[in-house]
C-alpha cells in the first residue's frame, strides 16, 4: 500500500505507454481510452499533487470507460473506411471475368476452375462445354454465370 501513497505523474505516463504498447499488439481500440485517461491523469496529478491514490484510481477507471466508449462511438468508423472494400473478396473480383467452360454445367450448376481455385457456380440455364461465360455476380462464394456472346 505504500506504493499507492507515492504515485507520481510519471507513473501514469508509464501506464499510458504500456497501454499504447499493448494497443499496438492488437487491442482494437480498447486501450486507447485507457492510455488517454492515464495521460490526463498524469497532467491532473502534476497540477494537483495532493490528489489521493483512491481518487486517482477512480478517475482512471471512469476516464478509461468514457474515452473507450467515445472511441467506439465516434472514431471507430473512421478506421474502418477503406479505398478498396472488396480487396479480400475474391468472388467480387471475378465479376465481369469471361472464360470458357471446360465441362458441362447440367441444370446450370456445378464447379469450375478459375485460375488455381475451384468455384461453385450457378446459371439460369444449362451450359455446355466450350461455352463462353461471364461472371455476373455472386451469392456468398457461389458465382453467378451467364452465357457470353463474343
Amino acid at each position: 500500500m505504500e506504493f499507492f501513497q507515492q504515485i507520481e505523474p510519471w507513473h501514469w505516463l508509464i501506464v499510458m505507454f504500456a497501454c499504447l504498447g499493448m494497443e499496438a499488439l492488437g487491442a482494437s481500440g480498447f486501450l486507447l481510452g485507457s492510455a488517454f485517461s492515464a495521460l490526463l491523469l498524469a497532467l491532473a496529478l502534476w497540477l494537483l499533487p495532493d490528489m489521493g491514490w483512491a481518487a486517482q484510481l477512480i478517475w482512471f477507471g471512469i476516464g478509461s470507460l468514457v474515452f473507450s466508449l467515445a472511441y467506439w462511438k465516434f472514431f471507430r468508423s473512421i478506421n474502418e473506411k477503406n479505398d478498396h472494400p472488396e480487396l479480400n473478396n475474391r468472388a467480387s473480383q471475378l465479376v465481369g471475368h469471361v472464360f470458357v467452360l471446360a465441362e458441362d454445367l447440367p441444370n446450370g450448376q456445378g464447379r469450375v476452375q478459375i485460375g488455381d481455385t475451384f468455384w461453385k457456380v450457378r446459371a439460369t440455364e444449362t451450359l455446355t462445354k466450350a461455352s463462353s461465360v461471364k461472371v455476373t455476380g455472386y451469392e456468398g462464394m457461389i458465382l453467378m454465370l451467364e452465357k457470353h456472346d463474343s
